[in-house]
């Protein structure tokens, strides 16, 4: 039913994790295969290509759905319908930053600091001509196919570059001064396609399994016993995505507990659990998480 198009490149190997998670895993002959399949009904066809190209293949019906980054999205001003972002990176669930860069001795400490004329290296041309000419700036775009960081002082005078620390800017010598766009990865779909029921339908559950996949990541289930008398005390500690389960033990006086808790706190949630009376304390992975 629905021809699907992934990113290769830096977000492949992310991308092809996340969908193996959801139970939707890629299949192809080599890793320098362009076509692929996942088995499942909802799916027709599955290509791996440049994020870059994405969004306006998208928006031109060559496929129904899609996975790029928003930097992507308005760097081609793609027509596309947005199903919502997927919070996940190269090696991150932080969002990249397309950022306005000069070097770190550079007299410029602000894009109001620049001027027409200014020479700008970039591999986002539209991007980068559209936000300076919102600050009523004419530059000379000079396109970039790679290595931005190094063309600077001597071929251009700012770059405008995706990072998602800064680190590898600053170890380049580049002072970040602006950031240009903020973008996470976004799930887009064809306008045509995403109107039609049926497709639309099969595009949302697919959303359900892969947004349920990144969710469980940041999740563990926690089972526990507790006395009856320290119950109240307990369940007052223990977060939880709505409210823990409680059941009674099975002639004993006291109860079972589980909830889904976040995965950061773990390490000062179990020894504040056992601290208050809590036993057979269990810490279980999830696979999904689907509110």
């Amino acid at each position: 039913m629905l021809r699907i198009v992934v990113p290769k490149g830096s977000l492949e190997k992310a991308t092809f994790a996340l969908f193996a998670e959801a139970d939707l895993p890629i299949e192809r002959s080599s890793e320098v295969d362009y076509r692929a399949s996942i088995d499942d009904p909802r799916v027709r066809e599955v290509r791996v290509l440049r994020p870059q190209e994405i969004a306006t293949y998208v928006a031109e019906g060559l496929f129904d759905l899609g996975i790029t980054g928003r930097d992507w999205i308005n760097e081609t001003q793609a027509e596309v319908v947005s199903l919502g972002e997927l919070r996940y990176s190269k090696a991150t669930s932080r969002p990249i930053r397309v950022v306005l860069a000069v070097g770190a001795d550079s007299e410029v400490h602000s894009v109001a600091d620049l001027h027409d004329g200014v020479r700008v290296a970039t591999e986002y041309p539209e991007l980068a001509r559209r936000f300076f000419r919102e600050h009523g700036i004419e530059p000379v775009i000079l396109l970039s196919y790679g290595a931005t960081e190094a063309k600077i002082p001597e071929i251009a005078d700012a770059v405008v570059e995706i990072t998602e620390t800064g680190r590898a800017l600053r170890a380049a010598g580049l002072r970040i001064i602006e950031t240009v766009l903020v973008s996470y990865t976004e799930l887009i779909a064809n306008p045509t396609s995403a109107a039609d029921p049926e497709k639309r339908h099969a595009m949302e559950q697919l959303q359900t399994l892969l947004l349920g996949a990144l969710s469980a990541r940041d999740r563990v289930l926690v089972k526990l016993n507790v006395p009856s008398e320290h119950l109240s005390e307990i369940i007052e500690a223990l977060p939880a995505m709505k409210a823990p389960t409680v059941s009674q033990l099975y002639q004993e006086s006291g109860f079972a507990v589980e909830a889904v808790v976040p995965r950061s706190t773990i390490n000062l949630l179990i020894p504040m659990l056992k601290d208050r009376g809590a036993t057979d304390i269990l810490e279980l992975p999830l696979s999904k998480v689907v509110p």
